[in-house]
């Protein structure tokens, strides 16, 4: 098993990712869409949004996708972990570990002053990965969303 950056990524690479980043979306409750879920691929990594992938003999396993952000206080940037899955099947043989220290490294090469993630507070076994490998929850803040309706503007 390997873990790489998707540098200026192929469609195959994309067609690639797009399979694993739909099993991702079905997780969570959405419905599965390869093409449509590649197009978004392909639109996000050529504008800002980097992927890293783990592969075993040339099959995806697992992804992460980050994002770099302004750090407007400090007059610097940061890492965004937006989504990190693993193959259900590849699943605690240290693909998810792989894959976030190899995110770090590269943030720490890219200048970057920290990592940061979210994600469901029952995700017990993701929470323990993080919390090994030295993430800590930030207290005194809340995460807070506002829906924005699609409804009246065709899509």
């Amino acid at each position: 098993m390997a873990v790489r950056e998707l540098v200026a990524p192929t469609r195959i690479e994309i067609e690639r990712l797009a399979v694993i980043f739909d099993h991702y979306r079905v997780h969570y409750g959405e419905a599965a869409d390869a093409s449509r879920t590649a197009s978004w691929l392909a639109s996000h990594l050529a504008g800002g949004v980097t992927a890293f992938v783990a592969h075993d003999d040339g099959k995806f396993i697992g992804f992460a996708i980050v994002m770099d952000v302004p750090a407007s206080q400090r007059l610097g940037h940061f890492w965004q972990i937006r989504d990190l899955f693993v193959v259900p099947t590849q699943r605690r043989i240290g693909v998810g570990r792989s894959l976030l220290e190899f995110i770090r490294a590269a943030a720490i090469s890219a200048g970057a002053s920290r990592l940061a993630l979210q994600t469901e507070a029952d995700n017990t076994s993701a929470l323990r990965l993080y919390e090994r490998l030295g993430f800590t929850s930030v207290d005194g803040y809340r995460s807070l969303s506002l829906p924005l309706e699609m409804s009246g503007r065709g899509s």
